[in-house]
């Protein structure tokens, strides 16, 4: 497998009036699939989060290829595109899964991170952890073509 992935189910509280899903719940999503990211398969660096890593998020982007509503059942599928001495950018796929009648690219998004350490009037970069490093690795940009 080449992504990292989180299974969710829309909620109405994560819709309009019209049943449309908010732009911001995709970024939501983008950060609790690294988050889940990290508990499965990096707690070492889970720990070092409680001590003085920070990981900023520099940017992030979203495109939407179809529209999901209220109990749309969706794989977050997240997999690293670069990885550099102190970033990291991660890419997002978001399918809509259709049972019987297979899977939809409904959006494809990325996260730009940055690694920081320090008291937080004076972090600076520092190098992403070896065990992120290595928790990273099977995830190298795996993508599914918009349709």
């Amino acid at each position: 497998m080449k992504y990292f992935e989180y299974r969710h189910v829309v909620g109405f509280e994560e819709t309009n009036i019209v049943g449309n899903v908010y732009y911001v719940n995709y970024l939501r999503w983008q950060g609790r699939c690294r988050e889940m990211f990290l508990k499965t398969n990096a707690p070492d660096v889970l720990a070092d989060l409680q001590d003085d890593l920070k990981l900023f998020t520099l940017k992030v982007d979203c495109e939407f290829f179809a529209e999901i509503t209220a109990f749309d059942e969706l794989s977050i599928r997240m997999r690293l595109v670069e990885l550099g001495q102190t970033q990291i950018e991660f890419g997002f796929d978001y399918v809509r899964l259709d049972g019987d009648r297979g899977e939809t690219l409904i959006a494809r998004g990325m996260q730009r991170v940055a690694c920081m350490r320090g008291p937080n009037t004076r972090t600076v970069p520092s190098r992403v952890p070896d065990a992120l490093v290595a928790a990273l690795a099977p995830y190298t940009a795996a993508r599914v073509d918009a349709r």
